[in-house]
């Protein structure tokens, strides 16, 4: 390319958001950290930047519960080559979950959406959506509320929203394509430390035999950033059982690609984000 790669990772500030930024600085990439925290954006600028010299990258104020913040966020910047949506928590009250890691992410799509005419949408999700299936008549989970449950099935709507919107991206004949990753099992015990960042703990053998850490679970979100070879609609995780190794296409369940709760999903999220992100894309 003439000019760097222009990323954006949302929650590039710890975890699996760190180390694909980390990674996409490396590979030469301009790289932009999503994340609510200046303090903690700038701990990890500074982390990359003392372990690749002359990096580019900078931090981006970004709240994704925070749905009407969203737009001045995506005012503060230019045009996109690829987004990664990353950002995520576990442990919070079932209707946050969703809110957050979903429908923050669909409505930031929805202001991005004229930065993306040709660029890699990226949708981390995780390990936990194998085993759950979206319960379209209470998506929030506000009956349940099993936090577990609710955090998979918010991981799952993001791989089906992934999945759907690159379904709709083809069929509008679009230049920008979608693309779903997973981490694996990623363990703070197995990720390498990190200054101001993260410290790694202690570890254990076993775990490292199956599992492994951050730095190799953002590996798949960094190939589908990266290799001209993929392709949109595509599932990217670790090779070995899905858990840890070097990253891999993957055939995705069928309960994740399922087009009919897809759509339903879809006009849900707009219904309860207000916007309409098939409109503002020219899907």
């Amino acid at each position: 390319m003439a000019r760097p790669v222009n990323v954006l990772v949302t929650g590039g500030n710890a975890g699996i958001g760190y180390f694909t930024a980390e990674q996409l600085a490396e590979a030469g990439a301009s790289v932009v950290l999503g994340s609510r925290s200046q303090t903690k954006a700038d701990a990890a600028a500074d982390a990359i930047r003392a372990r690749v010299p002359g990096a580019v990258v900078r931090h981006l104020p970004l709240d994704l519960a925070d749905l009407p913040s969203l737009k001045s966020s995506a005012d503060g910047l230019d045009p996109l080559d690829a987004v990664v949506f990353n950002a995520g928590i576990a442990d919070a009250e079932p209707e946050i979950l969703f809110a957050t890691n979903h429908l923050g992410h669909f409505a930031l799509a929805y202001w991005l959406a004229p930065l993306l005419t040709s660029a890699r949408i990226i949708t981390v999700g995780s390990f936990a959506a194998r085993s759950e299936r979206l319960d379209l008549d209470d998506l929030q989970s506000l009956e349940e509320r099993d936090t577990k449950r609710a955090y998979g099935r918010s991981e799952l709507a993001q791989m089906s929203f992934g999945f759907e919107l690159d379904r709709r991206l083809r069929a509008a004949h679009s230049k920008a394509m979608s693309v779903v990753v997973h981490p694996g099992g990623a363990l703070d015990s197995l990720t390498p430390s990190r200054p101001g960042v993260h410290t790694r703990p202690a570890s254990t053998r076993i775990a490292g035999l199956l599992l492994h850490g951050k730095d190799s679970g953002a590996r798949p979100a960094v190939h589908a950033v990266l290799d001209p070879a993929v392709e949109g609609g595509q599932l990217w995780g670790p090779r070995q059982f899905g858990l840890r190794g070097k990253p891999h296409l993957e055939q995705p369940h069928a309960h994740m690609t399922d087009e009919q709760t897809a759509k339903k999903l879809w006009d849900k999220s707009c219904e309860l984000t207000g916007l309409d992100l098939g409109e503002v894309l020219g899907l």
